[in-house]
């Protein structure tokens, strides 16, 4: 049986069905498709575009506040850039020394040959050279080369040897 059979035999049966039935049930059957019809348009196609309309309206206040941080962060990012990279002092063994002082620190030998520095550092807090390293590359921009590092029997307690190189502005 092919499908236009198939479709022409429901159709003549649900004609029968409402060709037997009296015209006050056809009118109340007639108004209540009428009223699952506009039920049915109304949960698929109104509702969740109205809901999706007052969502989009409660997040607009925010998405606007959001843009506009973007905007001035936007307007920052430009005026900073247009702003001259600022001079770091060259790296010196006065400056490193000074610096490592003031951390605490007490360098074993410093060493400077040209442009780079060796330091050799003994029984110093692991962290705490790493926070002096991390802000001499914040602040001097002077990045270790190399760094051999050997812990110590008391936890955090590290003997190491640095090869320092104060490097350009790309290496901030």
């Amino acid at each position: 049986m092919t499908p236009q059979e198939r479709i022409g035999q429901a159709r003549a049966r649900a004609l029968a069905y409402w060709m037997a039935r009296t015209e006050q049930e056809r009118r109340t059957l007639s108004i209540g498709a009428g009223i699952l019809l506009l039920a049915l348009a109304y949960l698929v196609l109104i509702a969740p575009a109205m809901e999706g309309r007052a969502a989009l309206r409660a997040q607009l206040p925010q998405l606007r506040q959001q843009a506009a941080q973007m905007h001035a962060l936007a307007d920052q990012a430009r005026s900073l850039a247009a702003q001259p990279v600022p001079q770091v002092p060259p790296m010196t063994r006065e400056s490193l020394q000074q610096s490592l002082t003031s951390r605490g620190i007490t360098p074993g030998s410093l060493a400077m040959t040209g442009e780079y520095a060796k330091l050799q550092v003994n029984n110093v807090s692991f962290a705490n050279l790493m926070s002096w390293l991390d802000a001499q590359r914040r602040e001097n921009r002077i990045q270790a080369l190399e760094a051999a590092v050997t812990a110590l029997p008391t936890a955090g307690q590290v003997d190491a040897s640095l090869t320092l190189r104060q490097g350009g502005a790309a290496n901030q």
